[in-house]
């Protein structure tokens, strides 16, 4: 029998077949919420649980309960009156409840109609006419009751809690779950019983009636456990990992000269003694930079604890041997900062040093180009434009990135891309004010060698710290008055207000006006983002140089500000700051001799008392001016959020553990990843994979 001749396909339906298939809104969602893998949605977890596997009789409810009941319609109404809503009569044989909807669709009023017998699910309030339910969930009464609790995921619009259920269960399904902990690391692990990871999941998913729902919703139950162990440990294996990559890589061996050299020259110029903490980290800095394999150390210290000249020795050895050294900023105020100080020490050494920012002109901006290219820059300074792809460095061995967690994943990486041999990469040192909790410098940080500055240098003077309300502001300014007449110069900070530029300006604006009516004779200043940058740099010239008596500002001036003469710090709507940003804050004060103090003005709007979290935030600010103390008390209000900055570009790589509560299990991770990496390696790629995907890149820069 002759083959029937193949069908002819034209282009357009070629194109037609080859289209994928438009994804739909559920779909879409799922994405959204990173849940593309089978696993992603195995290890997606209820938030919360409803008990629907049994019936509860309202002759026997109480109150404020939770309860689902089963009976049949005796009524149904639409009702106008305070609003349209549907009211339905449900009898269970022991007394009547009525189920009220003001947003119904008819599908509801069918399912619902008189005759019918069905389950509800909700809050029982009690009253004069008897029971009532808010928007129950209903369902028909036909059919088992299930034998689990029934889940309840975190979600997004456009994704029921229904099609995400089917979802979750399918991905359950089909996810490998086989262990990937040896049974040697495992052993380790002292948690009894010891379920695996395809028991943990499957309970806790789909747990049973009897379990406590309190262990289940704090996270202390042994199949949360096992995933929080599980989860550190991966994250520990990533770190590891990255760390020993790095020792494969070549850098620049870039070794301290002797006498005459340029470090020593700086050393012997500076005005002051450096702090025994600073001679440690310098000799930390010093010892990397003289290894073949990249520098990756993380420079913590306190506000005004001097790491700007730290950064400056590390770029004299860098210079020494005659390699480039960049410095990197988040914004302009900041580089300019750095790029004064480091001027006005190594210019009169004979160093060149370039600067580079957004707002330069074309004329000047060409300029340092050449001198960057050429390699007559030894150290080049400024914002995120260090790293545009236009800037070409002729040795770059030396890479600094101040305020490092206001940068994100990439920008770090390209910074780390600008050397011109391949095969090189610079070193890498990362400097913040904002000291990192012990607990978050084992986990997300594990993979950088931190060096702390934990003394301040000698003549500074305490911060006292005041938490004041807003209604006495008039008391705050007559406090500015004596300030002034003391010839000492004034902040007065206001807050960026839900992300939005003009609020941020209208607030700024209205207090410089108040401020200017109220202290006549004196010179206020208004800094903000919008203005241009010529502007901001005349106003911050005449603030530092003593001419103007209060600067009021946006948070452009949250760091890098130095001006011994400011004592007085004051923060307005100070409970809508971070406990970090506040410490950062207060920093711009106290770096002279003179007595400090910083007024917190609080506002509780038409609350009738400041919030929780806030007041906790402004108590710690009063207690303490020790920055291991506020990051500590920070990470205890608000997680590790703040701190890691956009290191995570937004992915959170912890969801179920908690530093503070888990730091048995982080201790665990921490000694099995080695082990697990040396004698088990396939299976700790496998966990990794498992658990972060594509993530780990946000842990390698």
């Amino acid at each position: 029998m002759p083959r029937a001749p193949k069908a002819v396909q034209t282009p357009a339906a070629a194109d037609k077949k080859a289209a994928p298939a438009a994804k739909s809104a559920p779909q879409k969602a799922l994405e959204k919420l990173n849940l593309r893998r089978d696993i992603d949605l195995a290890l997606h977890l209820p938030l919360r649980y409803e008990d629907e596997t049994r019936i509860v009789k309202l002759a026997e409810a109480r109150e404020g309960d939770t309860a689902q009941i089963e009976g049949e319609v005796t009524a149904q109404e639409v009702a106008y009156r305070p609003r349209r809503q549907l009211l339905v009569t449900l009898n269970d044989g022991t007394d009547s409840c009525v189920l009220r909807f003001f947003n119904f669709y008819p599908s509801q009023q069918k399912a619902l109609a008189v005759g019918t017998r069905v389950r509800a699910r909700g809050e029982l309030r009690g009253g004069f006419l008897g029971w009532t339910m808010m928007h129950p969930h209903t369902r028909s009464a036909s059919g088992e009751l299930p034998t689990a609790l029934t889940p309840v995921y975190p979600t997004t619009a456009a994704l029921p809690q229904a099609y995400l259920r089917k979802a979750v269960l399918a991905g359950l399904k089909r996810a490998e779950l086989s262990d990937t902990l040896p049974p040697e690391v495992a052993a380790t692990l002292k948690l009894r019983p010891l379920w695996t990871l395809k028991q943990a999941l499957e309970f806790l998913h789909h747990p049973t009636p009897d379990v406590s729902l309190a262990h289940l919703e704090d996270h202390t139950h042994p199949a949360w456990q096992r995933l929080k162990a599980e989860e550190l440990l991966a994250q520990q294996l990533s770190q590891l990992q990255s760390r020993r990559e790095r020792e494969h890589l070549r850098a620049p061996v870039l070794r301290v000269n002797g006498t005459g050299s340029l470090h020593e020259r700086l050393l012997a110029a500076l005005p002051f003694e450096l702090t025994a903490a600073q001679r440690r980290v310098c000799s930390e800095i010093a010892s990397d930079l003289a290894q073949s394999k990249p520098m990756h150390r993380l420079l913590q210290g306190d506000v005004g604890s001097g790491k700007t000249v730290v950064a400056a020795l590390a770029a004299t050895i860098c210079m020494d041997a005659g390699w480039q050294c960049a410095l990197m900023a988040p914004t302009e105020i900041l580089a300019d900062q750095h790029f004064r100080k480091l001027v006005g020490w190594l210019e009169p050494l004979g160093v060149r040093v370039a600067w580079l920012t957004g707002s330069q002109k074309k004329k000047e901006r060409t300029a340092m180009l050449e001198l960057i290219a050429r390699g007559e820059a030894g150290l080049v300074v400024g914002t995120h434009a260090v790293i545009q792809e236009q800037v070409q460095f002729r040795n770059l061995a030396l890479a600094i990135i101040d305020e490092q967690h206001r940068f994100g994943v990439a920008q770090r990486l390209a910074l780390r891309s600008k050397t011109q041999d391949e095969a090189v990469e610079p070193h890498m040192l990362m400097m913040t004010a904002t000291p990192i909790p012990r607990t978050l410098a084992m986990s997300y940080y594990a993979d950088l060698d931190v060096s702390t500055i934990d003394e301040l240098p000698p003549g500074r003077s305490p911060i006292v710290t005041k938490v004041v309300s807003e209604q006495r502001r008039d008391e705050v300014i007559q406090r500015i008055r004596g300030q002034l007449e003391q010839g000492r110069q004034v902040y007065w900070v206001c807050p960026l207000i839900e992300e939005s530029e003009a609020l941020d300006l209208t607030n700024a604006t209205e207090t410089h006006a108040e401020l200017s009516a109220a202290l006549p004779g004196v010179l206020v200043g208004l800094l903000h983002s919008r203005m241009p940058v010529a502007e901001k740099k005349a106003v911050m010239s005449l603030f530092v140089g003593g001419q103007m008596g209060v600067l009021v500002s946006t948070t452009v001036i949250e760091v890098g500000v130095d001006v011994p003469n400011a004592t007085l710090m004051v923060i307005e709507h100070a409970e809508r700051f971070g406990l970090s940003q506040l410490h950062q804050l207060r920093g711009r004060v106290g770096r002279g001799a003179a007595a400090s103090a910083c007024v917190l003005l609080y506002s509780t709007g038409d609350a009738p008392r400041l919030g929780e979290t806030a007041r906790e935030r402004l108590k710690a600010m009063a207690e303490t001016s020790d920055g291991f103390e506020i990051a500590r008390r920070d990470l205890d209000i608000r997680g590790p959020g703040e701190f890691l900055g956009a290191r995570q570009s937004g992915a959170a790589l912890l969801r179920f553990a908690d530093l503070t509560e888990d730091s048995h299990l982080l201790a665990w991770a921490r000694e099995a990843a080695p082990l697990m990496l040396d004698r088990h390696p396939a299976l700790a790629e496998r966990h990794v994979a498992r658990w972060l995907g594509s993530r780990t890149d946000y842990l390698k820069a």
